[in-house]
């Protein structure tokens, strides 16, 4: 029962639901690179996984570790595993350490392009966890963090550089920043008062949920674009893929609705809920439409 509940401490600290959010867009670079250049390979496939399970951890698990004392002061982060005892500063270092090693050494196996690219990878998910400090682009750092999903992913069956990977990840980019920024709103006072840097801090409420909304009809863009490229590429995928758009798609918009200036009730379940779902659904019905 112990070791059961300190792994449980463990997957909280990391928040490892969460990875359901850059999760089915690295399985669609993956598939994409698959669908392309040769057969599937369940142990790539494997080691693939296991990069994103490593790299995420150690990036949560250093934003948790960095920002124990802010986590601290914050009343709604303070219930976190660090400030509240459940897992010490010390241990939670050395999680990250480990999880960094196991990532580059993942991706070693993978390909020398994948062991060449890995240091720049931890230093974009690592270094997040410092911008809160010092500019209000923070949020815009950790959609690049989630973004590199699909294209490391693509690199690891094929150590090429290709266009759709390069924009699913840009449609990650604007689609995490955007909702991050919505995320941040709830800490706007909080932020001001420790002089963190945040958009909502720099913008304020309303003028933070406009830019929220421009940064989503810019990655309604950009996934438009990459479905059209990646149809006009492989015609026999198209419809499946078309539909789980307009399902992500619209998924945004509700967020956009259920968050308003006035009620900020809802962010949790626009944040959490609402994106997970988008995720989920728009990478099974992509990968399907490459296999159906």
């Amino acid at each position: 029962m112990t070791t059961l509940r300190r792994v449980n401490d463990y997957l909280s600290l990391v928040k490892f639901a969460h990875t359901v959010f850059a999760l089915p867009f690295a399985l669609l670079g993956f598939f994409l690179a698959t669908f392309d250049h040769g057969t599937l390979s369940l142990y790539k496939l494997s080691l693939v996984l296991l990069c994103m399970v490593f790299a995420r951890s150690a990036a949560m698990g250093f934003n948790r570790y960095l920002d124990r004392d802010i986590d601290e002061r914050n009343a709604r982060t303070a219930v976190r595993e660090i400030p509240a005892g459940t897992i010490s500063a010390r241990a939670a270092l050395v999680f990250v350490i480990v999880n960094c090693l196991l990532f580059v050494g993942t991706a070693g196996l993978l390909n020398p392009l994948c062991l060449a690219l890995s240091p720049v990878a931890l230093a974009v998910i690592l270094g997040y966890s410092y911008t809160k400090r010092f500019t209000y682009l923070c949020h815009f750092v950790l959609g690049l963090g989630l973004a590199l999903a699909p294209v490391g992913a693509y690199l690891a069956v094929t150590a090429q550089w290709a266009l759709l990977p390069v924009l699913y990840g840009t449609t990650v980019l604007l689609w995490v920043t955007g909702f991050d920024i919505l995320y941040a709103l709830q800490d706007e006072h909080f932020d001001r008062r420790e002089q963190l840097y945040s958009i909502p801090v720099r913008l304020g409420t309303r003028s933070a949920l406009r830019l929220g909304r421009a940064l989503h009809l810019l990655c309604a863009v950009t996934l438009i674009t990459a479905i059209t490229i990646q149809q006009r590429t492989y015609p026999e995928v198209g419809a499946l893929t078309w539909l789980a758009g307009g399902i992500f798609l619209s998924l945004l918009v509700y967020q956009h609705i259920i968050v308003r200036p006035d009620d900020l009730s809802r962010i949790n379940l626009a944040f959490f809920t609402t994106n997970g779902v988008a995720s989920l659904i728009f990478g099974a019905l992509a990968v399907l439409d490459m296999y159906v």
